[in-house]
């Protein structure tokens, strides 16, 4: 399977509709513990971006993440677009005008990206946020590449089996940052909407490359 331009697209198009059938859970989710808006969001951002992709394809991988990029941050409110926004726009810098990602370029990527979140957000693992799917991820996806594998699917894999488990791992968290922080002690018990649909984005990865 070979990481292109192509496989971006596909990727893209499933994050939207991975969106669009989770919405109402991740609306649910940020009920608990936010102000309930990050299905609506996710779902709106996503269907713009295939709107735009719709245009013209990208050439590269690259540029279909400065796409999506771009309109993240002009079309989804709250946190979630300058997080999403700057996550995906450290990644198209860390692909640059490369045709075809290989695994350890991958790995690069996903750690550019949680860099990005990290540097935007200020959260780190621990603090219930979508870090604590993004850092599992890409230690997962770095220990898959730097063990010499040379199939991008299971560093695809990999990785988001990873952030799954860390936004399962977000239920029992006490939130340390965002409007979840308010509640204190009472945000424990319930699971972080970033994490999960980051999740849902790094599991779309996975099913444009099947």
């Amino acid at each position: 399977m070979v990481l292109d331009a192509a496989w971006a697209v596909r990727w893209l198009n499933l994050c939207a509709e991975a969106m669009a059938e989770h919405r109402v859970e991740l609306i649910e989710l940020d009920r608990a513990i936010g102000d309930s808006d990050h299905g609506e969001n996710m779902d709106r951002g996503f269907q713009a971006v295939v709107a735009k992709l719709d245009e013209g394809a990208p050439e590269t991988p690259g540029a279909a993440m400065k796409l999506t990029a771009m309109t993240l941050m002009s079309k989804v409110g709250g946190a979630a677009g300058p997080l999403y926004g700057t996550a995906f726009l450290r990644a198209a810098t860390s692909l640059g005008d490369s045709a075809e990602i290989d695994p350890g370029a991958w790995a690069a990527a996903l750690a550019a990206a949680r860099d990005g979140i990290v540097a935007r957000g200020k959260a780190e693992p621990g603090d219930k946020t979508m870090v604590d799917a993004w850092t599992p991820a890409v230690d997962a996806a770095r220990a898959a590449a730097d063990g010499g594998s040379s199939d991008v699917l299971a560093v695809l894999v990999a990785a988001a089996e990873a952030a799954e488990a860390g936004a399962v791992a977000t239920d029992p968290l006490v939130a340390r940052k965002g409007r979840a922080s308010y509640l204190g002690e009472r945000s424990a018990g319930h699971r972080d909407p970033g994490a999960v649909s980051s999740a849902l984005i790094l599991r779309a990865a996975v099913g444009a490359a099947a």
